[in-house]
């Protein structure tokens, strides 16, 4: 796993690997805790390649699964690439909602991908934001 940091402060990890990285709730856990350990970044950049395409699948329950282990670890994820191939109106409802919070984001490319973690507050506990 390689990653670089970006961003007007480095502050987010742009991911890359060739291999499928996240296939369900522990791969993702152990990607993140991985992450903070060696960096401290609570924002991450991957490709969607990086995904099991089961992700994508809805009715599986791999998507929410995964994506509240984010929300819960307070790390924001922005998934980028080109999702038009995906017919299921419930996948694309999704990823607009996704997109309308702060904490998980699809974007069509890397520099839409950090400009929507760029603008997402992060939460502390007492439920300020920096």
């Amino acid at each position: 796993m390689k990653y670089t940091f970006v961003g007007v402060h480095d502050s987010i990890a742009y991911i890359e690997d060739d291999d499928v990285m996240i296939t369900d709730g522990q791969s993702a856990l152990d990607l993140m805790m991985t992450m903070k350990y060696e960096t401290n970044c609570n924002k991450m950049i991957l490709e969607k390649e990086s995904m099991s395409e089961d992700f994508f699948v809805l009715r599986n329950g791999i998507a929410g699964e995964i994506l509240q282990k984010f929300i819960n670890y307070q790390i924001k994820l922005a998934v980028v690439g080109d999702f038009s191939g995906y017919e299921s109106k419930a996948l694309k409802d999704f990823m607009y909602e996704c997109n309308n919070g702060n904490s998980i984001f699809f974007a069509a490319d890397f520099e839409e991908g950090i400009k929507m973690l760029e603008g997402a507050c992060i939460q502390t506990i007492e439920g300020g934001t920096l």
